[in-house]
């Protein structure tokens, strides 16, 4: 019941941040399960999430976006998650802290940074956050760094991404589940997730923007970058 409430205030708080759920909740999930069993539920939750996200901010989609970004994250989606079988869990951890401390670390510092709103960035962008996303469970932070450069309304941007994200999801978890990743006994978890996700996409659309953006964006960050941190610290300590 633990998890599912963590999931849910992180289900709000990805989609008032902007950069969705799974670079919250994954280093929380990893406190209940093992990395690869957290994977398969972080996918399902952001599946479910993403589809709440194209629910309820669908008014227009970029669909050149779609193609040029989607494309390559699918691809490299499946070489990041073929490869999870080969490397220890305690790297796939530090390989995690290293990104998110990086993400929060210039998030932070460089708010306005941006990348070059070309189609190499969309290709760039897409093949780089899909794979991240199919080795380590979370390219969203990624994603939206690169798609922040497009200037994008703000439905259109999160209908767009969450597109995206969805067909990354549906790709890389075929290869979860045939690789044995989640054992049987956390199936019932499954309808629950999908419960857990909409409601709190809808509450995150309802109350983000009766708070600063700014103020949670940078606590939401920093809360992440210290999480990065304790996962480095973890390995060097093995």
């Amino acid at each position: 019941m633990l998890f599912f409430l963590f999931a849910f205030f992180t289900e709000v708080a990805g989609t008032m941040a902007g950069f969705g759920s799974s670079t919250l909740v994954l280093p929380l999930a990893l406190l209940f399960f093992d990395f690869k069993s957290a994977l398969v539920i972080v996918a399902l939750l952001h599946i479910f999430g993403n589809v709440g996200r194209v629910a309820f901010f669908r008014h227009g989609l970029d669909k050149r976006l779609i193609i040029l970004f989607g494309i390559p994250s699918v691809i490299c989606a499946v070489i990041g998650a073929s490869l999870v079988n080969y490397i220890s869990q305690d790297v796939l951890r530090f390989i995690l802290g290293i990104f998110l401390l990086l993400f929060a670390g210039v998030s932070l510092i460089k708010p306005a940074l941006q990348f070059p709103p070309t189609k190499t960035s969309a290709l760039v962008g897409g093949g780089a956050s899909g794979f991240i996303a199919g080795l380590i469970g979370t390219g969203g932070a990624l994603r939206g760094s690169f798609l922040t450069a497009f200037n994008l309304d703000k439905n259109v941007y999160i209908a767009t991404s969450a597109i995206i994200a969805i067909a990354v999801d549906i790709t890389r978890l075929p290869i979860y589940l045939a690789g044995g990743f989640l054992d049987a006994q956390y199936y019932w978890y499954i309808p629950i997730l999908f419960a857990v996700a909409i409601v709190g996409s809808f509450i995150g659309k309802l109350i983000m923007n009766i708070i600063s953006q700014h103020t949670f964006r940078v606590v939401v960050l920093s809360a992440i970058g210290i999480i990065g941190m304790k996962f480095i610290l973890d390995w060097i300590s093995i």
